[in-house]
């Protein structure tokens, strides 16, 4: 059975880091979004910038459901780029997760 337009989550997850690692930091995030497209249950995924503030990127990725959501998490690929990722940041990752309640 299709999930519904309830079910979906969706997610603003934001990094912020130095202007000295800021380039580093975009190409790793970049590698998030080819490979999370293809998982089933992506609805949408995709990265920016600020541009008040370049050193803050944030995804804005769309899920089928929470399961989805709960296996991009835990995906391969995931873990194999916050590896290195997670020393370049300034703080943790931020995540909101959002339902939608609209058409």
């Amino acid at each position: 059975m299709p999930s519904s337009k309830s079910d979906e989550q969706h997610l603003i997850v934001e990094f912020k880091t130095s202007t000295r690692n800021r380039d580093r930091v975009n190409t790793l995030l970049q590698e998030f979004v080819g490979p999370a497209r293809e998982e089933e249950g992506c609805l949408y995924y995709n990265l920016y910038q600020r541009s008040d503030e370049p050193n803050t990127f944030f995804i804005l990725d769309g899920w089928a459901n929470e399961e989805a959501t709960a296996r991009h998490g835990e995906s391969a690929n995931v873990k194999r780029v916050l590896e290195p990722l997670l020393p370049l940041l300034v703080s943790p990752p931020s995540i909101i997760v959002s339902s939608r309640i609209s058409d």
